[in-house]
């Protein structure tokens, strides 16, 4: 098997509602388990961290694997620039297709156009504040 890279995103109490966003975006096979489905003797869960995420992986259709946690109360968040995932497609009315989904309720920081290496390019956070990049077209190196 090659070497994968998979990006993993850490939430604040909903990566449920993050990972079935994506789920919608992407299709594909989304898995979920809680907090409560790996308590054990040896690892008791609080009350407030039962219903949390401890693991969601989502297989999309095209390829796209995400992994997705919350933060359990006993540890610290950090929010801000998590992570970046990049998206190169070089079908177009793929990109702009998951450009509407993923922007939507987030925020642009570079519109969708073309870029200097001859491709349609654009930045933003999605409305859970993680940054993405999308390059629509062939990428010349």
């Amino acid at each position: 098997m090659a070497t994968e890279v998979i990006s993993y995103i850490n939430f604040k109490d909903n990566a449920r509602e993050a990972a079935e966003f994506y789920h919608s975006v992407f299709g594909g096979k989304l898995e979920v388990m809680t907090f409560a489905d790996f308590e054990s003797e040896e690892m008791p869960v609080g009350d407030e961290d039962k219903d949390k995420v401890m693991h969601a992986f989502l297989r999309g259709e095209s390829g796209v694997e995400l992994m997705l946690s919350d933060t359990p109360s006993y540890m610290e968040y950090h929010d801000g620039a998590r992570i970046t995932i990049a998206i190169n497609t070089d079908d177009e009315t793929e990109g702009r297709e998951l450009w509407d989904k993923l922007t939507e309720g987030g925020k642009v920081t570079m519109p969708l156009e073309k870029s200097m290496w001859n491709s349609t390019f654009g930045m933003f956070s999605d409305k859970f504040g993680v940054c993405w990049m999308l390059d629509i077209g062939e990428i010349q190196e």
